[in-house]
This record gives structure tokens, C-alpha cells and sequence, in this order.
């Protein structure tokens, strides 16, 4: 891969506090920008600062998201180490997000 790419998931919603609860919060990612009112859009970028990857969620004025349209429908984040995954899930909780049996068992 070449050193300049970067991968963005953007994904639309219909709560961007939420959103930001769940992986600012929860799973400890940064706010890396956030955007208000452009071309009818509000967004934020969160991820960790140098990688090469960022999570875009943009929530469009005067339209709904709705909701992903499987319980398949996943972004999935590896904590090998316990403790880290351990306080992650932690963080998680105390943000008001409990766990759940994923779909897909693998």
C-alpha cells in the first residue's frame, strides 16, 4: 500500500452525539475534526491522530440515515491485549453501551 493512503469509512446517522459517545467515549478514539452546516452536512472524523485510517460520520440536514440494514452490518475493532480490552469494554459500559452476540459467531 502506498505510505500516503488513507482509508476513510464514512458512514451516515441521525445521531452524532451518540455517535461520539460511542467511540470517543467508549472506545477511546479522538475527535479528529468535526464540521457544522457544510453543503447541508454536519460531520466529524474520529481515529487515531498518524494512522491511516479515520471513521467519517456526517448526518445530512432534512434526511433520515435510518439504520444499517443487518445485524451483520459491523466495524470491527481487535484488542489483544486483555487489560486494554478489558477497559475498553468498561469504557464502554459507563457510556451506557452494553455488549452484544454478534450475528456472524466467528
Amino acid at each position: 500500500m502506498h505510505q500516503n493512503t488513507i482509508l476513510r469509512v464514512a458512514r451516515p446517522t441521525d445521531d452524532l452525539d451518540r455517535v461520539l459517545r460511542f467511540y470517543r467515549d467508549g472506545l477511546g478514539l479522538q475527535l479528529l475534526y468535526r464540521f457544522d452546516d457544510h453543503a447541508g452536512f454536519d460531520g466529524i472524523m474520529l481515529g487515531v491522530p498518524e494512522a491511516a485510517y479515520h471513521l467519517e460520520f456526517t448526518r445530512a440536514h432534512g434526511h433520515s440515515a435510518g439504520r444499517a440494514p443487518t445485524q451483520d452490518n459491523l466495524l470491527i475493532f481487535y484488542r489483544p491485549d486483555p487489560v486494554d480490552w478489558a477497559e475498553s469494554v468498561a469504557r464502554m459500559r459507563s457510556t451506557g453501551f452494553e455488549p452484544v452476540v454478534s450475528f456472524n459467531p466467528y
